[in-house]
């Protein structure tokens, strides 16, 4: 891994941060590890960092505040939520019904539904992906850990 192009530290606004079920909580814990662990993250500009990324949420809009290892500010930019704002309920909806099913249900229930929960997930992820691509280039697993990221800052 390429420790010139990768993320390693990720902020969450507070102010963006809703309360959360120990659920979503736990969904974000996850995310930011996972995404500390294994990431591609580069700039088209060619930057190179390792970065620090502020993320939060402005007007409808995602915000990227990319920052160098030291803090200082690189670069920022932002992607509007509105082309999200489907997935996003419908990815949500899904994930109650999933930890609802976790509870009760039974495991071919759990797999139906934890496959419904994985496809939007990907369809989210290529989504942001795509968005990014005109500032950042990251890889599916990286844009996967943002959008699990972009969802729990959308749910203010």
């Amino acid at each position: 891994m390429d420790e010139r192009r990768r993320i390693v530290n990720v902020l969450l606004d507070q102010a963006s941060l809703g309360t959360g079920t120990p659920h979503i909580t736990h969904d974000r814990a996850a995310a930011v590890f996972d995404l500390l662990e294994e990431n591609h993250f580069a700039p088209v500009d060619g930057s190179l960092g390792p970065f620090i990324v502020h993320l939060g949420v402005s007007e409808n809009r995602l915000v990227f505040d990319v920052r160098d290892e030291s803090d200082q500010k690189a670069f920022a930019f932002s992607v509007g939520l509105a082309a999200f704002r489907s997935i996003v309920r419908d990815y949500h909806i899904v994930c109650d019904s999933y930890y609802d099913a976790i509870r009760t249900g039974t495991p071919s229930r759990i797999q139906a539904i934890d496959m419904g929960r994985r496809g939007l997930h990907n369809e989210g992820a290529e989504l942001l992906k795509g968005r990014l691509a005109a500032h950042v280039s990251v890889d599916l697993d990286t844009a996967r850990r943002l959008f699990t990221l972009l969802c729990v800052l959308h749910m203010r």
